[in-house]
């Protein structure tokens, strides 16, 4: 019996080495593959910002696109038909976030769930009506007008793909604080203060009935202020960087990209 177990759990973890370097080996393929003409049709169509990356890096998002396509599940609710312009123009949007970064493709997600429009959420929620949703180890959740709406305007702040994805990063730790993995301990401190006491300022500003470049609804906790800090960085870089500088420069050294060089 011994021996037996001894030699289950050898041919266990070989079996589970093999796996992940074939994994590996797809995932390498995918990346240098260009995406297929109509999944690049639909994001110039769809996903304006793309047009606007430069050349390599609207290659990384091809190869980064493949990947999720296909290790990622899609699934229709309250009757929303599950189209490759639905899995393309998200999946364009997600992956915006993945470029010139280690990246582990979001490895908790496997599905993304796709609704119509607003949707109600759980009771538990207070049923209150939602664009889009991270469920820590769980789905991601998004109504599929608010994708549209935020994929064609990238100069409002507001993009419910990247806001919801952004979560995703932030609870990759296993904790949604609005600190994601970092590259370093010593970029924790850093990113503590900066991003602190940014979140003060916008909750001090929302409870004064302040306008900020930033969307009030960071104000919410520290998990939401990163996620809006995430949508005006990528949708409003200038004026982020005008008026919050040092909170720009730890999203510019976190996503290792500029995105004012596109605009």
């Amino acid at each position: 019996m011994y021996r037996y177990i001894i030699g289950s759990t050898i041919l266990g973890g070989g079996l589970w080495c093999w796996l992940r370097m074939e994994k590996q080996q797809k995932r390498m393929a995918l990346l240098r593959e260009p995406l297929k003409p109509e999944f690049k049709a639909i994001l110039e169509k769809n996903f304006p910002l793309y047009k606007k990356l430069p050349t390599d890096l609207q290659g990384q998002l091809q190869g980064l696109v493949n990947v999720f396509l296909a290790e990622k599940r899609f699934e229709g609710c309250g009757g929303q038909e599950i189209t490759d312009e639905v899995r393309v123009t998200i999946a364009g949007q997600a992956c915006l976030l993945l470029l010139n970064r280690k990246t582990r493709f979001f490895p908790k997600l496997q599905t993304i769930l796709v609704y119509p429009s607003t949707y109600v959420g759980t009771s538990a929620q207070g049923g209150q009506s939602r664009l889009g949703e991270s469920w820590q180890n769980g789905p991601i959740v998004l109504a599929w007008n608010s994708v549209t709406g935020g994929a064609v305007n990238m100069t409002d702040g507001q993009n419910v793909v990247i806001h919801e994805f952004a979560h995703r990063l932030d609870q990759e730790d296993g904790d949604a604080d609005g600190a994601p993995i970092l590259e370093s301990r010593g970029s924790y401190t850093a990113w503590a203060q900066v991003l602190g006491a940014e979140y003060m300022q916008l909750v001090n500003k929302t409870g004064k009935h302040k306008r900020s470049v930033m969307n009030n609804y960071g104000a919410t906790n520290p998990a939401e202020f990163f996620a809006v800090a995430t949508e005006t960085f990528f949708e409003k870089p200038k004026q982020m960087q005008k008026k919050h500088p040092e909170l720009y420069e730890e999203l510019k050294e976190y996503y290792n990209l500029d995105p004012i060089e596109w605009v």
